[in-house]
């Protein structure tokens, strides 16, 4: 499937999925056969997939849920069976989950925290969902990973990007899959010194809500370290649209760097603001202005067009990664949709994917038993090298991807060209550091 056959097709329609399946082989302790919240008792088990299907980051969403559903197809054995293929553990095959079919429902976060948090209740009190997935936004992220905690049921986390989420907001039945913003500032400082140097004046424009706040926090804390000066930091609300009023300011700050910590449509709007101010035109300090993006997206790069060329940003993964993982979750995504998958697709895939494969392992759905089988798990196969699920704060640790804004895109989804992948050692940090630390795992609630 090349690049050039991509064709964009309309909204995705979810819904449930049949299939068969034989319980597999089992390992852990009794307490796995204790009761549970939402212990499934027939023939299906249900997965809650909770995204913004509205809002700022709808798009983003809406990529999830076709992600999503494309996980469960595999696991229930239609398709051609995507990363079940080249994921290191082989336990998956197709059948289900221990005998049971998967099935989903859907909700819409709205990219707000306490309508993520309602959505995933009814579905755990509704819909019985025993594992809610998705999320693009970690505000979302932090508020439905507390109601699973308190509920009894497993959250394996979407697209949330914001330190605290493995961090001081850190749950024992929360897992994510996605890297966060220490990790962006740790694979962007190289390269940025190398680009630019280590005397720039940098000012910044950050959503107001923690993913914002630790992007900020990250990103300021790595420019300094190559000796670059902080000028301002100016918070700006979720889908503000018109970003105008706050990047007049940037003209005469005598900053030279824009760095915005922005997501979503909020990036695409801001950043072609500031392109139609003429920042990228101007000199400053006797340089040339420069914009950064610290956290990437296909979908937000093909937003903004022509504006991100040149634009140094991070992301989790990339589509063009030419691994054998990567290459069977585009070949099987873009043969279902036409076109290829965006990073929070790919999370909420493999998260999918990671919690199946917790429960085969662990012979149990009880959220304790597949809490053991995920902490300290490693893999490989999955479209970002060998990767760890770190027992003590559940944060995965894999490689980071450095992003520029290609200068001569070919389509719509190749506007980005990876520059760096940046192996998982330079962004691997003690569970203790001070922008993660505060927070306190817990233990593992099986609910009722």
């Amino acid at each position: 499937m090349s690049k050039s056959n991509f064709s964009r097709r309309g909204v995705l329609k979810t819904g449930a999925i049949a299939g068969a399946g034989l319980a597999l082989p089992t390992y852990l302790s009794a307490a796995s056969h204790s009761g549970f919240t939402n212990a499934p008792t027939g023939s299906t088990v249900t997965f809650g997939f909770n995204v913004p299907q509205t809002g700022p980051y709808a798009e983003e969403g809406l990529d999830e849920l076709r992600a999503q559903e494309l996980a469960v197809e595999h696991l229930n054995g239609i398709g051609d069976g995507g990363m079940l293929n080249t994921f290191s553990s082989k336990v998956l095959d197709g059948t289900g989950i221990l005998g049971k079919k998967v099935n989903f429902v859907t909700g819409d976060t709205q990219t707000k925290s306490d309508v993520a948090r309602a959505s995933a209740q009814s579905m755990i009190q509704k819909d019985n969902c025993i594992m809610i997935n998705g999320g693009s936004s970690s505000g979302v992220a932090v508020a439905v990973q507390g109601l699973c905690q308190e509920a009894g049921v497993i959250f394996m986390a979407g697209l949330t990007h914001s330190n605290d989420t493995t961090g001081k907001d850190k749950k024992a039945n929360g897992f994510r899959h996605f890297f966060n913003a220490y990790m962006s500032g740790a694979a962007l400082g190289p390269v940025l010194q190398k680009e630019y140097g280590t005397d720039r004046r940098a000012y910044h424009l950050t959503a107001d809500y923690t993913w914002g706040w630790t992007q900020q926090e990250s990103i300021q804390a790595s420019t300094e370290a190559l000796g670059w000066e902080t000028a301002q930091n100016v918070l700006t609300p979720v889908g503000a649209g018109d970003f105008s009023s706050y990047i007049a300011p940037v003209l005469n700050s005598g900053a030279d760097t824009l760095i915005l910590n922005h997501y979503g449509g909020d990036m695409v709007n801001s950043l072609t603001q500031a392109v139609q101010f003429g920042l990228r035109d101007r000199q400053v300090n006797g340089k040339d202005f420069t914009i950064i993006v610290p956290l990437y997206s296909e979908l937000m790069a093909a937003g903004a067009g022509s504006n991100i060329r040149g634009v140094f940003g991070s992301m989790n993964w990339n589509w063009q990664l030419q691994d054998e993982g990567t290459q069977a979750f585009v070949r099987s995504f873009g043969q279902k949709y036409g076109f290829p998958p965006s990073n929070a697709a790919h999370t909420c895939y493999v998260q999918t994917l990671l919690y199946a494969d917790a429960v085969t392992r662990a012979g149990s759905f009880n959220p304790c038993a597949v809490v053991e089988a995920l902490e300290d798990f490693e893999f490989d196969g999955m479209g970002n090298g060998p990767t760890t699920y770190r027992g003590a704060d559940h944060q995965c640790f894999k490689d980071v991807l450095v992003m520029k804004g290609a200068e001569n895109p070919t389509s719509q989804y190749d506007t980005l060209e990876i520059v760096e992948i940046t192996p998982r050692a330079q962004v691997e940090y003690d569970p203790e550091h001070p922008m993660f630390a505060g927070g306190n795992l817990g233990t593992c609630n099986p609910g009722a």
